[in-house]
């Protein structure tokens, strides 16, 4: 019977933290267990739950979950569940590996052949979001995201509404009424001045508008909804089922984007995906990382009825240094065709991880950290 023999962990540019779990027989298995900023923590989290793993069957998934989730007396938190999600991700690559089958066949089987991707513009401050829109839109893609505004107060003045209202109504002008485009607020924009944002977004007709508010805040869903017929999106920081569990019920969501890398894996994102279509919600997974969470994105994707569309990180503003495709063998695996992606065919994840670049990668390491934002008055502001 195959034995788990031993983990390595990797922090790799820009910000991403990999995770390789031996056995042996020489399968091993990749995940990628991070939380952007806090990649050490996560690392010293994911250690903790090592020892656990030494001698067990890689196979045993759902007990080897609840053992972590339910082991101990304190559960869930982004660091938590990071760590959890990456272990998760490299057992179900070693599993496929075993049995020479993608993890989606273990989960039901193929949905669909491939999924619709957008590509992200502007940066963390937007600017020259129309010309890049039409870049993406002559490379193929057929949607996009963008940050709605910079920094924003409780109460705010509305030139920046307007200026966030100018910057989509050149997008759509660049782009054409069919377009997609994402409009993440990001939780930078609190509910006073959300409600105005949403209300004057409207007329452009954005493909959703995304955390709105903070999480901590999403009883005010219920007030924007009011606002706007613009599907709103939100869960890139909700963590397992029970994170969900009352988001779904509320009912004012229309898009949940539950990270593979954070909310607890591949298994735990694909009940989550379950609940969202009994309340006829979609999916549309979060993944502004690296190949391995992407790869997992993509397994769930394709066994998922109710996933409409795949966050992706080429040419992300933060992919400094290092990009998706740096760290694998066949880039390829990931080819952008009309603005989609075929489902990776090949056992696990269907990726093969260029160890040695990741090695080297290792050897420099990073240490990321998003910035911290003022507004005009001194005070902290969300970034």
């Amino acid at each position: 019977m195959t034995r788990i023999t031993g983990f390595q962990l990797y922090k790799v540019a820009p910000r991403w933290l990999f995770l390789k779990i031996e056995t042996d027989e020489g399968i091993s298995g990749w995940g990628e267990p991070i939380v952007e900023g806090k990649a050490n923590t996560v690392e010293a989290c994911v250690n903790e739950l090592k020892f656990y793993f030494l001698g067990k069957d890689p196979r045993r998934i759902e007990d080897h979950w609840q053992v972590m989730y339910r082991g101990g007396f304190y559960r869930g938190g982004p660091v938590f569940m990071s760590a959890i999600s990456g272990i998760e991700q490299a057992l179900w690559d070693i599993k496929g590996k075993l049995y020479n089958l993608p993890v989606y066949e273990m989960l039901g089987g193929k949905a669909r052949e491939k999924i619709r991707v957008y590509s992200w513009i502007g940066g963390d401050r937007p600017s020259d979001v129309a010309a890049e829109a039409k870049i993406k839109s002559e490379q193929g893609f057929t949607a996009v995201k963008m940050n709605a505004t910079e920094e924003m107060d409780y109460i705010d003045s509305f030139s920046k509404v307007e200026e966030a209202i100018n910057r989509i109504g050149a997008v759509r002008d660049a782009v054409g009424k069919d377009f997609g485009i994402g409009i993440d607020f990001h939780g930078r924009v609190h509910k006073s001045m959300a409600k105005i944002l949403a209300k004057e977004l409207e007329p452009y007709h954005p493909m959703f508008i995304e955390e709105p508010v903070l999480p901590e805040n999403n009883e005010a869903l219920r007030e924007i909804a009011r606002y706007t017929t613009v599907p709103i999106a939100t869960g890139e920081r909700q963590y397992t089922r029970w994170g969900f569990k009352q988001l779904l019920t509320d009912g004012y969501v229309d898009i949940i984007q539950p990270d593979l890398s954070h909310a607890g894996g591949i298994l735990e994102c694909k009940k989550i995906a379950a609940m969202a279509e009994a309340y006829d919600v979609s999916v549309a997974p979060h993944c502004p990382l690296g190949p391995i969470a992407l790869a997992s994105s993509l397994q769930l994707d394709a066994c998922t009825p109710n996933a409409i569309i795949q966050e992706q990180s080429l040419g992300i503003h933060y992919n400094a240094g290092s990009d998706l495709l740096d760290y694998l063998v066949d880039p390829s695996v990931f080819k952008y065709d009309d603005g989609f992606v075929e489902i990776p065919e090949g056992p696990g994840l269907g990726i093969e991880v260029c160890e040695e670049s990741v090695k080297e990668a290792a050897e420099r390491g990073h240490e990321w950290r998003n910035p911290v934002w003022r507004n005009a008055d001194g005070s902290v502001a969300e970034w």
